[in-house]
């Protein structure tokens, strides 16, 4: 018998033992090289042997020779899958350290990243808060310095509204004391001058009144010339003067609309008796340096050519801004006591701001037969050579020596 065909006779049997020196790797992957004649004599344990007479002695030879071949193909194969295994498990533990890199490379990557569109975005809030508190600080001067103007107005407002009350209401009681007594020695003595005169009369007897007396023929009155010269009207001179009086000595100030319902003293009476009597009704005022105080003077104007010439007479007011204009208004009807109504292109009182306008206005007037009074404010610095063309004109010229107020 040949030792092959004992091999086939007697296989030998596969155990635990000749695989528990090869070590088992970690990796499932990984499968022991088991040899191949293991498995087939696995595969041919089903075979049954064949039943052929053999001595004891080539048993035992067989069975040797068997021993001999399997312990030989052990050896070589055990050192070649360690090598393959450590092999492998070095190659994976490579990999692994080679993707603990990337992945370390990565997350500093994404830090990196990170940090620089943080520091970007932090970078442009401050950029931004930065502008913005520009914006509310230039704002913030911006309103300081209109605070500042406002508050430099007010106080010199302030200022010149306490002048005007210590030089108008300082000692309120004893001027009107003082009025009181100049009135009544007023009174006596207009009444010891009527009875004299009343005495002076001479009474036409009964013959006198039947006889007609030759009627007396009333100087005509334009429509367009005024004169208050004393020598050619005389009676009209007298009324002036007693109003103004009247004004001075005896103010209303609860009496009917158009006339002068505030304090006329002597300094304002003696202004506007120099423009009706001096000047012609036509000429210049020194400005009282309040625009106020000009309205007080004006008022009297006023005042006295409604009591002479009633509805026939029209007031032009010129003043180069809307806000002058607005302080004329204001002042007239709190010196005259009238309203709103009596102001407008058909009323008592017109507001001009361009002098062309005024002209026109007056023009019309004069051609339908009224009497129109042009009052030029202080703060008109020129004057249209028009405007001196109507019959009645008032102009306020400002003092060199004090300080105006017209500007605040």
């Amino acid at each position: 018998m040949t030792q092959s065909e004992s091999k086939i006779l007697n296989p030998v049997p596969y155990s635990k033992s000749m695989t528990s020196d090869v070590p088992q790797s970690s990796n499932p992957n990984i499968t022991p090289n088991v040899p191949q004649e293991n498995t087939s004599f696995q595969d041919e344990q089903g075979l049954e042997p064949l039943n052929l007479p053999e001595t004891q002695g080539e048993k035992n030879q067989v069975v040797d020779s068997s021993d001999k071949d399997v312990s030989a193909s052990d050896e070589p194969s055990k050192p070649m899958d360690l090598d393959n295994t450590i092999k492998e498990l070095n190659q994976e533990v490579e990999q692994l350290k080679q993707q603990k890199q990337d992945l370390i490379a990565e997350i500093e990557a994404l830090e990196t990243k990170k940090a620089q569109k943080l520091s970007e975005k932090t970078q442009a809030v401050e950029e931004t808060l930065e502008k913005m508190v520009i914006e509310g600080l230039r704002e913030l001067q911006q309103k300081k310095q209109t605070l500042e103007l406002s508050v430099e107005q007010l106080e010199r407002r302030r200022d010149r509204i306490r002048e005007e009350m210590k030089t108008t209401f300082a000692g309120i009681s004893q001027d009107l004391a003082i009025r009181v007594q100049g009135f009544k020695d007023y009174l006596v003595g207009s009444l010891q001058d009527l009875a004299a005169a009343a005495e002076q009369l001479d009474l036409p007897t009964q013959e006198s009144w039947e006889q007609p007396s030759e009627p007396v023929t009333p100087p005509p009155v334009s429509g367009s010339t005024v004169q208050f010269a004393p020598q050619e009207f005389a009676e009209q001179t007298r009324k002036i003067q007693q109003i103004l009086e009247q004004y001075r000595r005896n103010p209303d100030y609860y009496g009917p609309p158009w006339q002068l319902r505030r304090t006329f003293e002597p300094i304002h009476a003696e202004r506007v008796q120099k423009w009706f009597f001096s000047q012609g009704g036509r000429g210049t005022i020194k400005s009282m340096g309040s625009r106020l105080q000009n309205i007080l003077v004006a008022s009297a104007v006023i005042s006295v050519l409604n009591e002479l010439h009633g509805d026939r007479t029209r007031f032009l007011i010129l003043a180069n801004t809307p806000e002058r204009l607005g302080e004329w208004r204001r002042g007239l009807q709190d010196c005259l006591g009238i309203s709103r109504g009596d102001f407008g292109p058909e009323r008592g009182i017109v507001l001009f701001e361009s002098p062309d306008a005024l002209v026109q206005k007056a023009e019309r007037l004069v051609e339908d037969k009224f009497l129109p009074l042009v009052i030029i404010d202080e703060a008109e610095e020129q004057i249209s050579l028009s405007l001196l063309q109507f019959p009645l004109w008032l102009a306020f010229a400002p003092d060199p020596q004090q300080m105006s107020s017209y500007l605040y």
